[in-house]
């Protein structure tokens, strides 16, 4: 199987940037914690990842920033900041130009879903060598990995950050005569009652990032009990 490239879109965090409806729940400067906590477990997978690796910044003036993010590695990560537009325009140029720079088996993950296993990475990738197009489904009914052999049909309509979005993305793909295969399932990061399910998911996860995690969340669990008495 050719070389699978890593690709982490992502946002840098920032109090007020990102994790809107989190914030509304604990307020900005909690949710912004969260965010870089929650960075910090999808950098510490691409540390870990076999390939090449390419940081997808939310936009040039990131570039900076996501060259300077620690990644302990052997080799290179190449950044490559986001162009304008929704997520799928975002996401299909991405796939272009890294096609073009002759990167043909990608993964793409954003920064919300820390229960990634190296076994879900594992599945994904056996998934790729008989599938055009390989998805880790969210409970929510979005994805959390979306890996891919063939370029993306034109993912600008899909319905992104709905209960849709993993139908509908099969759907887009296997009318554009991609096969797909759907391996395991996840969840991502989103609103309150996620954050609540970060303490049960993490517990025996012992990867530092994640340990880190799981202590902020325990601590927010806590004073939130203390709120809520």
């Amino acid at each position: 199987m050719n070389e699978v490239t890593l690709v982490l879109v992502c946002k840098r965090p920032a109090p007020g940037v990102g994790k809107q409806r989190l914030a509304a729940k604990l307020g900005q400067e909690t949710a912004y914690r969260i965010a870089e906590a929650l960075l910090a477990c999808a950098l510490e997978d691409a540390a870990e990842w076999p390939g090449p690796v390419v940081i997808a910044p939310a936009g040039a003036a990131d570039a900076d920033w996501a060259r300077s993010l620690p990644i302990s590695r052997s080799m290179a990560v190449a950044v490559l900041p986001q162009e304008t537009g929704n997520l799928g325009q975002r996401l299909n140029a991405l796939d272009q130009t890294l096609r073009m720079q002759g990167r043909e088996h990608l993964f793409f993950i954003g920064s919300d879903a820390p229960g990634l296993l190296a076994s879900d990475y594992a599945a994904a990738r056996d998934a790729l060598q008989h599938a055009d197009v390989a998805l880790i489904p969210a409970a929510d009914g979005g994805v959390v990995l979306m890996a891919n052999r063939k370029p993306w049909p034109d993912m600008s309509a899909l319905p992104w950050s709905s209960n849709r979005l993993e139908e509908a993305l099969t759907g887009l793909c296997r009318r554009a005569g991609c096969s797909v295969s759907a391996v395991g399932h996840g969840y991502d990061v989103d609103e309150w009652h996620d954050v609540v399910k970060l303490a049960a998911l993490l517990r025996q996860d012992q990867r530092p990032a994640r340990r880190a995690l799981l202590q902020m969340v325990s601590r927010i669990l806590s004073e939130k009990d203390v709120q809520d008495a």
